[in-house]
């Protein structure tokens, strides 16, 4: 056992691997519980997707793609901020109009580059945890530094306006500075995490922990913490998955988080659907009956 545990270390592309897949599962967990409370899930999802043309067109001008891909986030969270303001269109047509225009833009910008530069496409997309390099590493811990020292520091700001807005604007608090804060946060933890497992499977990081955890403990900081840990966790197991089985490592990983989310729904002591008497299967009847129902209407 020890010596399974042991063998991928002696290689440094998979000591690179690790260290970059802890951060990223400790720095989503932390900042995904923020969107999980919120309900704001497809926001993660619309900013993931919108970093590609900036990463896209900081490549083709010789510019850092981390910063590019940062600046994307940022522009497609005032986008849809401004669509949500100035029309009478939702919050969540907004996301969908952004997301999809952004990703089409970046999708766009590298086949067009991919015509005089050997750029893979799929390592943005799913990520390539087993190529980073030490600057990669390095960048990838200065920002999950700075993500989680702005939310101890601002930890109480961001839990009263969370879980309710209003009276945290009744009480003085600066609301809009405090939502782009918040949005700021989460570019920069997909930007970081876009090696590790790409812009798609990136939204699954930011809320799997923090949803499994939230079916296990009750207050914010404590969902962030066991988040933290389940993050950490399945980094580290979907990597040595990856590693003997031979399987893409940011689908295994991801595959990993969801499993143990899995596990919470059906066990959790609180709202366990095998666990918790009051969550009781008859709920899912219903559902049942009109499923046959629809069933006999077609045959």
């Amino acid at each position: 056992m020890l010596e399974a545990l042991i063998e991928p270390l002696q290689y440094g592309f998979m000591q690179r691997s690790l260290i970059i897949a802890i951060l990223v599962g400790l720095l989503c967990a932390v900042v995904g519980s923020y969107l999980m409370v919120q309900r704001l899930a497809l926001l993660g999802d619309a900013i993931s997707h919108s970093v590609l043309p900036g990463l896209a067109i900081a490549f083709m001008v010789g510019a850092n793609i981390f910063v590019g891909a940062f600046i994307a986030g940022v522009l497609s969270t005032m986008a849809i901020a401004w669509i949500r303001t100035r029309s009478p269109i939702k919050e969540d047509a907004a996301m969908g109009i952004v997301f999809s225009a952004f990703f089409a833009l970046g999708v766009t910008l590298i086949t067009t580059i991919q015509k005089d530069n050997k750029i893979d496409l799929n390592h943005f997309l799913f990520g390539n945890i087993l190529g980073v390099t030490i600057e990669e590493v390095r960048d990838t811990a200065i920002i999950a530094t700075i993500v989680l020292l702005v939310v101890v520091l601002l930890y109480k700001e961001l839990l009263f306006y969370t879980f309710d807005p209003l009276g945290a604007q009744a009480a003085g608090l600066p609301t809009n500075l405090l939502n782009f804060g918040l949005m700021v946060l989460i570019a920069l933890t997909i930007v970081a995490s876009m090696k590790a497992v790409g812009v798609i499977l990136v939204l699954s990081l930011l809320i799997t922990p923090g949803a499994t955890a939230y079916l296990l403990v009750k207050q914010l900081h404590n969902v962030m913490i066991v988040g933290a840990g389940i993050g950490i966790i399945s980094s580290i197991s979907g990597m040595y998955l990856s590693y003997y089985q031979n399987l893409p490592s940011g689908p295994a990983i991801v595959l990993v988080a969801s499993g143990l989310f899995v596990l919470a729904l059906l066990f959790s002591p609180s709202y366990g659907i095998f666990t918790n008497k009051q969550s009781d299967v008859g709920h899912l009847l219903p559902v049942l009956r009109e499923l046959k129902q629809l069933m006999r209407s077609r045959s």
